[in-house]
């Protein structure tokens, strides 16, 4: 089935290596003497369904602007994967804004100098972008750039991309208003826009930035990768989502794969809601759970990014304060080090964090495992774990990486807590024992019954410490002693105000559904 996004044109409001990759000169386009528009881009990489552009191309000549900003890459949730994916995006979005006629202008930067300097040369008036749901840095930084804009006398647009809401008063109504733009008709792209003329910077490469680890297994950015990505998925593979995502080894080929491309808005998620309300039906109970199923992974996608939006510190303090001080703020540098690396001692562990770090990517199951067993296991504190798992993705998302860290360590004081085993997760997902061996090597002659768990082998005394580390924390203990800390503060701590303001501003409306067993408590899972 081949998709097409050519929706019309009716406009509405609402990372391989860089080096020397060059956007030249702009094209001068004959604009009178009408001011130019900046159009901002930033997490927003494309053409198409793209309200800001739609709404600048009314105001006057275009500046489409994207702004390397060094200051942002120097953030410790920062990597070479992400701005090598960035880049390739940039060079899809360069080419479809020649087919409009315009010009991409790329400044390497502080954005409030880069906008000031086009203020002052081209006499700009308005700047427009989409909200943006980020960091805590990038966050600081727009409120600089309000600080700025309203003191030269410029206005900034700011358009929603998404269902995230600014300044919620309530999530009593939110998921209904969410549905609503997810509806709505999906923009083409604009057609008859016009560009002002403006010189144009080169992408410095990672090195420049200070980026030196590359991914050479990671995914391709761009308009086209991630529009092939999705209709493969809403055609053919993701027939198997529903039952195949919680593992590692299938999960890369059923998942949908779209997760960096709307991290990085290649594709919007409006578009991505659509094809998949449009997939062919009638292909049996397995393709229509598993489109359900994603449907409701991209509204639990914004549910999350929302719960960033209205409480940003939420990625450098405890969502309950009570938890505060309940593991050590200062990490035991050796069992970080091993987790990071994946050389725990724990087989199924170690294979899913060097999977991690050599693809970019990892199937939600196995990345909630992989922060569980580092807050629980290790006694980790999240903000120490983090900031590692956010520069080992690919599709690093922070409105639902940093409410995702928290819920998988147990400090929201209303999710369910839960301390995953990982000698019988090795066991559930990967019973053959061949994800474990390909990101393992040194355990290929590790028999099958003790593959996850090779302390327990007559022959372990030959392996351990030598080929392959022995356990850094008996499995079982570590997670007896974390539990009894860990509900003891829940249980101190149940039904306060601090508990019933949590739930009242971030947890979801949805009905529970009936019927379902405490233990099989359904656990988010957005693998996307």
């Amino acid at each position: 089935m081949a998709l097409s996004f050519g929706f019309g044109a009716k406009v509405g409001v609402g990372q391989g290596g860089c080096n020397g990759l060059s956007f030249g000169r702009s094209t001068a386009i004959s604009c009178g003497m009408e001011r130019p528009v900046i159009l901002w881009f930033k997490r927003d990489l494309r053409v198409q369904d793209h309200p800001a552009l739609s709404h600048a191309a009314r105001l006057g000549p275009i500046i489409p602007l994207y702004i390397v900003e060094p200051e942002a890459w120097a953030e410790p949730d920062a990597s070479e994967r992400q701005y090598a994916f960035i880049c390739e995006c940039l060079e899809s979005l360069r080419s479809d804004l020649a087919a409009l006629g315009l010009s991409l202008v790329l400044r390497v930067g502080d954005a409030v100098t880069v906008l000031e300097a086009l203020r002052a040369d081209q006499g700009v008036a308005h700047l427009v972008s989409h909200e943006e749901t980020g960091n805590l840095w990038s966050y600081a930084r727009d409120r600089k750039v309000a600080e700025w804009a309203r003191g030269q006398g410029v206005r900034w647009h700011e358009m929603p991309q998404s269902g995230v809401v600014r300044r919620l008063s309530s999530r009593d109504a939110w998921q209904g208003a969410r549905d609503r733009v997810m509806r709505a008709p999906v923009l083409g792209a604009v057609q008859g826009a016009r560009g002002a003329a403006v010189a144009s910077d080169d992408l410095p490469s990672p090195e420049a930035l200070g980026l030196m680890e590359a991914c050479p297994l990671r995914q391709k950015g761009g308009r086209g990768a991630g529009v092939r990505a999705l209709t493969s998925f809403v055609s053919t593979r993701g027939e198997s989502y529903q039952r195949a995502m919680s593992s590692p080894l299938h999960g890369a080929r059923a998942c949908s794969r779209i997760s960096p491309h709307l991290a990085f808005g290649t594709l919007s998620l409006r578009e991505a809601v659509q094809a998949g309300a449009a997939a062919p039906t009638g292909r049996g109970p397995d393709w229509a759970r598993s489109m359900r199923s994603f449907q409701a992974r991209l509204a639990w996608r914004d549910h999350f990014m929302q719960k960033l939006e209205d409480e940003p510190e939420i990625e450098r303090r405890c969502l309950h304060p009570a938890y505060e001080g309940l593991r050590p703020r200062v990490a035991d540098a050796v069992r970080l080090a091993a987790w990071s690396k994946g050389e725990t001692g724990l087989p199924f562990v170690d294979a899913c964090m060097r999977s991690l770090r050599a693809t970019g990517w990892l199937n939600f199951r196995m990345r909630s495992m992989l922060m569980a067993v580092a807050s629980y296991h290790l006694w980790l504190d999240w903000r120490s774990t983090g900031p590692v798992l956010a520069r080992a993705f690919t599709d690093y998302e922070p409105g639902i990486h940093w409410p995702q860290v928290q819920m998988q360590s147990g400090t929201t004081g209303m999710n369910t807590i839960r301390i995953y085993n990982p000698v019988k997760q090795g066991l559930d997902q990967d019973p053959s024992g061949e994800f474990t061996r390909r990101w393992l090597p040194e355990l290929a002659h590790v028999p099958d019954a003790y593959l996850q768990r090779p302390w327990a082998w007559s022959e372990a005394e030959a392996l351990l410490g030598r080929g392959y580390p022995a356990p850094i924390v008996d499995p079982v203990e570590a997670a007896r002693v974390a539990r009894e800390a860990v509900w003891a503060c829940r249980r101190a701590h149940r039904g306060d105000a601090e508990t019933a303001r949590i739930v009242t501003r971030h947890a979801s409306r949805k009905r529970p559904r009936r019927a379902k067993p405490k233990a099989a408590t359904a656990q988010l899972r957005l693998d996307l």
